[in-house]
């Protein structure tokens, strides 16, 4: 890594992410796609304190903490630093955690050695935790999505779910990596989450014991109705290839009709949603627009043209709350160009681009670097994009394994 560099995050695969608690990955903490190199706009090495800043009242703070401060308890269960540069060193990392809040935006936060070595392991796609993406929403934890088949996802967590304690340990200002930090831990160990959920009258306390999460990525089935199902669990870099051996299937099958499920997909990499978006529009169709607001040119993504499907085509996406970034921008694009109805609930609503820039060796900082817009020029909706037909699905249908949105998906593609 170069202190110059930085890593290109479309929206999380990790973890905002939206993006991934790895616990996550992808929307809210790991946040899409992973991009080596250099940053777009380039970070000065020899960066100084700007000349129109005063920063006397940061040195008289330090000065009085120094000459004054006692911890109000010896016992903790947070370990603290010991030496006098440890605990300098600390100081640094609160200042710039401090500063990155400042801009009042749930995807950027600084990463400190421990965090930044846990994100760094979870880019592998596999990892120990509970199997869900996490973000910060209306300055509360938020769940963006558990991962199909993890810990979470049994232990009846849900996209939307908020996070209130962690271990008994109140969220309240805790910044995803944080968070991340204490939800992950061994397999086999267990994590008490405090939620609240819509509809609840007050708070449930749910414990999770955490295992090695491998993280799924599609899985295809040919009902006896002849409608083809393709499933898509995330968006990973092998996610292109897999895509498109599951449309050879679909089209040796005879089928015309086609269901996308991008339900509880957090997202992952760009690239991997242009490309799965280039097997259905021509090329040069714009998928999707990186847009900088002035800091740097705009970056727009195109279909690369396999275009394979003709007018017979008839397909639907199914969408949730737990539908963030990359999976966003796919429905979208099809939606956009008349490929595809969405069925389900609003997306997340995961509409910004994150870049990973090293402040240290050890340390980075996860910014905001621009706005995702779609083709038709407008940027992904804060609430989401909506459905051309909304279905919900309640806690009792879910009990009992009933799916009302993937059974209207079925009914319109009979119609058709």
């Amino acid at each position: 890594m170069h202190q110059s560099g930085g890593k290109k995050f479309h929206a999380t695969m990790a973890v905002g992410g939206i993006t991934i608690a790895l616990v996550a990955f992808g929307s809210g903490y790991v946040v899409g796609e992973r991009t080596p190199g250099a940053s777009i706009v380039p970070v000065s090495l020899s960066a100084g304190p700007p000349p129109d800043v005063d920063f006397s009242p940061v040195w008289k703070a330090w000065a009085v903490i120094n000459e004054k401060f006692v911890p109000a308890s010896v016992a903790t269960s947070t370990p603290v630093a010991t030496s006098t540069e440890e605990q300098n060193q600390e100081r640094v990392w609160g200042m710039i955690q401090g500063l990155a809040a400042s801009l009042n935006d749930p995807y950027t936060f600084f990463l400190p050695p421990t965090e930044n070595e846990d994100f760094n392991a979870d880019m592998s796609g596999s990892f120990e935790g509970v199997g869900m993406e996490i973000a910060v929403r209306d300055q509360v934890l938020t769940v963006v999505s558990p991962l199909k088949g993890t810990p979470a996802e049994r232990a009846g967590i849900k996209s939307g779910d908020l996070i209130l304690k962690i271990d008994g340990a109140s969220t309240e200002g805790l910044d995803v990596g944080t968070a991340v930090h204490k939800i992950r831990g061994p397999g086999g160990t267990q994590v008490t989450l405090t939620m609240l959920r819509e509809g609840w009258s007050e708070s449930k306390e749910i414990k999770v014991t955490r295992e090695v999460i491998n993280v799924p990525v599609i899985t295809t089935e040919m009902r006896p109705d002849g409608i083809y199902v393709i499933e898509l669990a995330t968006f990973t870099s092998n996610s292109p290839e897999l895509f498109r051996g599951a449309l050879r299937q679909f089209v040796e099958s005879g089928s015309t009709k086609l269901i996308l499920d991008l339900r509880g997909n957090p997202g992952g990499y760009l690239g991997a949603a242009v490309d799965m978006a280039s097997w259905f529009l021509p090329s040069g169709k714009v998928v999707v627009t990186e847009d900088y607001a002035g800091h740097a040119t705009n970056i727009v993504h195109r279909s690369l043209g396999y275009d394979i499907f003709n007018e017979n085509l008839k397909m639907v996406i199914l969408v949730d709350r737990g539908s963030a970034s990359a999976a966003e921008i796919l429905a979208d694009a099809l939606h956009h160009y008349g490929i595809a109805k969405l069925v389900g609930t609003n997306t997340f609503g995961k509409g910004s681009v994150q870049e990973l820039v090293d402040i240290t060796p050890d340390t980075a900082l996860k910014i905001t670097v621009a706005r995702w817009v779609g083709p038709d020029g407008v940027a992904i909706p804060r609430e989401g994009i909506k459905p051309d037909v909304e279905v919900k699905i309640t806690d009792e249908e879910a009990k009992a394994d009933k799916d009302p949105q993937m059974d209207k998906a079925v009914e319109i593609l009979k119609g058709e």
